[in-house]
């Protein structure tokens, strides 16, 4: 019994060893690792010089009061696409830009064309009725008249017969002048009223103006450059019910069906050119209308084009990546520009005189502290300061020495002496 109780105390004695040895050697590991880890921190020094506050960004290349041709109205929902132009093509004043399948609008027309044709026939036979009536009333006033002229010589007869026969003559005299009366009222209607064919020249122009709208609506399937330029597709967005930030959407492509009020293409007028950029909020504060820029494509190597901010949009975008449009015009023209080219923009905001600088990079931010990692002996160490200008590349800032040499990257927050929060601090040493 007393020798199975000293073979578990050597076990546990030998168990416990163990576990220290390998918590020392465990420990070892971690400060090697983070040693290393901090000696591979890229690191940098905080430099005094002038600098040179610039704003850069991408952007393309458009042209100024670009001409949009949109998609008609043709009482329809959808318009398949027949003949389109492509993106960069070169067209002049009055080219096809594109068209669209006019089947429905050319049933339309047939239609309208018909009814016009229709109400015209039915505006000849009025006329014709009308003309007909007339001279009917016509007829009947001089017919009328001589019978009422005869009936008036009867009544001369009137001495030689007898009373009867008197007053049937006097009945006839004077159903004959109420028959020329009423003829000749007959008359003066019908002259008056000749213009009864009014409602059906009210049919006609109707119908005109049916025909016309048609023409005009099968014309219109067909766009036309309104000036010289080069064709810019407009985005497709038939289909897509949700859109996000970022999302690439496809432009028109022949065989597309498009809806009335789409925007297919643009002709961007080449006589004025402007770049289009998206630029982080941070950015806003240090630009205003009017600030020069250098525009450099970066499909024309060794080219830069001079140019002056025209335009500072509103932001947009989610909550962690807030940019705004910023459009800038072209004050220099080539022919070789093209709607479409990616471009590098760079604006010359101000130049600070004799400042501490760093890279944008080694400057953090918590809690609304601006801070640095400064190295010490004892590793990197927070050092806080004040942020006087940040660009996307550059850092002005006060509060810390020239030369100071400064992390790039955030390190590990442990170094030797002390001891971390996680749980592998409590592991001994």
């Amino acid at each position: 019994m007393i020798t199975r109780t000293i073979g578990l105390l050597v076990l546990a004695g030998a168990i416990v060893g163990a576990g220290f040895g390998i918590s020392r050697g465990l420990r070892a590991a971690i400060d090697a690792l983070a040693e290393t880890a901090e000696r591979d921190v890229p690191t940098t020094v905080v430099r005094r010089a002038d600098v040179a506050i610039t704003v850069t960004a991408r952007g393309e290349l458009q042209g100024g009061g670009a001409r949009t041709l949109t998609v008609p109205r043709a009482g329809t929902a959808e318009l398949p696409i027949t003949f389109l132009r492509n993106t960069g093509e070169l067209v002049e004043a009055g080219d096809v830009v594109a068209e669209f399948d006019p089947s429905g609008q050319r049933h339309d027309l047939a239609e309208a064309e018909a009814d016009l044709e229709e109400a015209r026939q039915k505006l000849v036979k009025a006329e014709a009725e009308a003309l007909v009536a007339l001279e009917k009333a016509r007829l009947d006033v001089a017919a009328t008249e001589a019978d009422l002229r005869i009936t008036e010589l009867d009544q001369r007869e009137n001495a030689f017969l007898g009373t009867i026969q008197q007053r049937q003559n006097q009945i006839a005299l004077e159903r004959a002048r109420n028959r020329h009366e009423q003829a000749v009222r007959d008359l003066a209607h019908r002259e008056a009223a000749k213009d009864t064919s009014d409602v059906q020249r009210a049919a006609v122009r109707e119908a005109q103006a049916k025909a016309e709208a048609a023409r005009r609506t099968m014309a219109d399937l067909t766009l036309r450059a309104p000036a010289a330029g080069y064709v810019q597709l407009g985005e497709n967005t038939s289909g897509l019910s949700v859109l996000f930030t970022g999302m690439q959407i496809p432009t028109f492509q022949l065989g597309d069906t498009a809806r009335p009020g789409q925007t297919v293409a643009r002709i961007p007028d080449m006589s004025e050119w402007e770049v289009s950029t998206q630029i982080p909020e941070t950015e806003r504060a240090f630009l205003a209308v009017g600030q020069q820029a250098i525009v450099r494509p970066k499909a024309m190597p060794g080219r830069e084009f001079a140019g002056r901010i025209s335009l500072l949009g509103g932001s947009a975008g989610s909550a962690w990546n807030r940019t705004f449009n910023c459009r800038i015009a072209l004050d220099d023209k080539d022919d070789g520009l093209r709607p479409g080219m990616s471009v590098d923009v760079i604006i010359r905001v101000e130049t600070l005189k004799d400042v501490l600088w760093l890279p944008s990079q080694a400057v953090f931010e918590r809690e609304g502290r601006w801070f640095v990692y400064r190295q010490a002996p004892e590793g990197y160490v927070t050092h806080e300061v004040m942020l006087v200008r940040r660009t996307e590349s550059q850092a002005v800032v006060t509060g810390i020495d020239d030369g100071v040499t400064i992390a790039l990257a955030e390190p590990g927050q442990r170094t030797r002496p002390g001891r971390s929060n996680s749980p592998l601090g409590a592991l001994p040493r």
